[in-house]
């Protein structure tokens, strides 16, 4: 009896320590990314593609709100630092302040340089890089480097996607017009690799010189009128005119002014993209009425491709619970890593170069045409795989 009360008296003077001593709070991990950005020019064709000053940046600020949403159940908290970088401006240095601050987990949107000189300055730090700008092959293929993923689609996936559609709709022959700057040629090298591996013809090219001069003049519909025509005439019979144009210098002047009637592709007219402000289907809607109630404005390219990065680091950081770059890496490059973003099927990663696997979205400005791979492109691992650089072709070896 005396034993049973002394136990009784243990277990109550136990109750009353607990509920007396405050409850042990749950430490928070803060989960902090980098945006490392450079202004994108404001001299376009039409005054609707002058980009915002948040410009990706909104993007991957929706996504943090995402994140946080999830992460306040995992005792994790986002957030992210934009630095926007002033012209001359050392991208390095940028990193190594964001690196100093916390942030391990960076975004990128700047030229292939400066992607390329970033990822080789985080080489020996415990930093992950995501592209969400730059298109360029050579950072998939020749330059790979294993501390960066990439979420923007190359050149090569978007002409695929483009050339899928255009030859399934059985228009074969191209008349390819490219501008003078390095990117449209990148681009234009990318639409004939396309249209080879495909069966489609270009059948005769023709180049834009950029000589400089304004975009947008009161005298510039009566002066493309005329010259368009003449640029576009004595061409062999092709059925569409491909334009490779990264530096919006001309390709928006083509539809609807060419010497023959033919549609426009590639830079205008029906143009290969990640995503697109009139995209709505598979639940697309709901992300663009979230995004124009953050930014007051549609969300873009860039926008979507920030807006992926940051969730793929806040999957990645709920799965695993964990914030370390390689840790981060480890699991999206895994079996285990995919990602839902409105686009039809769950986005995975190319292992051999750490490339997004996506769809491409095919849309003229108004509303998406149609989405690439399209039926009847098959593959024996992914169909995702017959845009872009597969794994057989590729001369990636990470370091």
């Amino acid at each position: 009896m005396i034993f049973t009360r002394c136990v009784l008296a243990g277990f109550l003077a136990m109750t009353l320590t607990a509920a007396v001593l405050p409850a042990r709070a749950a430490e928070i991990v803060s989960v902090k990314a980098g945006f490392i950005r450079a202004p994108h020019p404001r001299e376009t064709i039409s005054i609707l593609d002058i980009p915002a000053d948040d410009d990706g940046v909104a993007g991957a600020r929706l996504a943090v709100e995402d994140n946080n949403t999830t992460g306040r159940f995992l005792d994790q908290a986002f957030a992210i630092e934009d630095v926007r970088l002033k012209s001359g401006e050392d991208p390095v240095a940028a990193l190594k302040g964001l690196a100093a601050a916390g942030a391990s987990l960076i975004l990128v949107d700047l030229p292939a340089a400066e992607t390329l000189a970033l990822a080789n300055a985080a080489k020996d730090a415990d930093i992950l890089l995501f592209n969400v700008g730059a298109p360029d092959e050579t950072l998939r293929e020749e330059n790979c480097r294993a501390n960066m993923i990439h979420v923007a689609p190359s050149h090569a996936m978007l002409a695929d996607g483009l050339a899928q559609y255009l030859v399934w709709k059985q228009w074969k022959r191209w008349l390819l017009m490219k501008g003078s700057h390095p990117q449209d040629q990148l681009y234009a090298d990318a639409l004939r690799r396309s249209a080879k591996k495909f069966g489609a013809k270009i059948v005769d090219e023709r180049a834009y010189e950029d000589l400089g001069g304004g975009r947008r003049s009161d005298s510039g519909s009566v002066q493309t009128q005329r010259l368009v025509p003449v640029a576009t005439q004595n061409a062999p019979a092709y059925d569409v005119l491909v334009a490779a144009d990264e530096s919006d210098v001309f390709a928006n002047y083509l539809p609807y002014r060419t010497f023959d009637p033919r549609p426009v592709a590639g830079s205008a007219g029906l143009k290969p993209v990640s995503w697109d402000a009139s995209h709505e289907q598979w639940g697309a809607i709901q992300l663009q009425n979230r995004f124009a109630k953050l930014a007051a404005r549609r969300m873009n390219e860039r926008d979507n491709q920030a807006w992926i990065a940051m969730r793929m680091i806040g999957e990645a950081a709920a799965r695993t619970r964990s914030k370390d770059p390689k840790t981060i890496r480890d699991y999206l490059t895994g079996p285990d890593f995919s990602i839902a973003a409105f686009k039809g099927q769950k986005l995975t990663l190319r292992r051999w170069n750490q490339q997004l696997r996506q769809p491409i979205l095919l849309g003229d400005g108004r509303m998406i045409v149609s989405v690439s791979p399209q039926e009847g492109f098959l593959h024996q691992t992914s169909e995702l795989d017959t845009l872009g650089v597969d794994q057989p072709e590729t001369k990636c070896k990470l370091q």
